[in-house]
């Protein structure tokens, strides 16, 4: 649970570019990459880490939606940048709404209370779990996939390094 705005913040904005720079390296012809049929795609992932965000609403948070509908854009540049717009608002929101005493406020939701810092935990949770799963998706669609929390096996390998098995 967070409980200073500042310690949010700082860990909101370098999750949010770990995201973005995931998103960043999807293609378009990726984004219809299954795990298996009739699972979600790569692309509605990626659209439902952009479109999830706008649920801090409910904790009483306003900012602007993300543009476009429900159903994944086929535009992975289209998604990588209401990602970005969208990540900024939320920190907004949180900076100019919030203060550290909102974040041991409570909201009820599904009927069950939820702190506000810990739905800010959640949340960057949220998108770390759908990142792991599009970094797989990646891999299935041939795609590089980007050094998130460290270096992956083709890094590694590409400097020359025997990846750890």
């Amino acid at each position: 649970m967070f409980t200073k705005i500042e310690d949010f913040a700082a860990e909101w904005t370098s999750e949010a570019e770990i995201t973005a720079t995931v998103l960043d390296a999807l293609t378009d012809d990726s984004l219809g990459q299954e795990v298996i049929e009739g699972r979600r795609t790569l692309g509605q992932i990626a659209w439902h880490l952009v479109r999830s965000l706008h649920f801090m609403t409910s904790l009483g948070l306003a900012f602007e939606a993300p543009s476009g509908g429900e159903e994944a854009p086929d535009s992975a540049a289209f998604i990588a940048s209401e990602y970005r717009r969208i990540t900024k608002n939320v920190l907004n929101a949180v900076r100019t709404q919030w203060n550290d005493e909102s974040l041991r406020e409570s909201v009820m939701i599904q009927e069950e209370a939820w702190l506000n810092g810990s739905s800010l935990r959640y949340t960057i949770m949220h998108q770390a779990h759908h990142r792991g799963q599009m970094t797989v998706l990646m891999h299935q669609a041939g795609l590089r996939v980007p050094d998130v929390y460290g270096p992956t096996y083709d890094t590694w390998v590409e400097k020359g390094i025997a990846p750890l098995v």
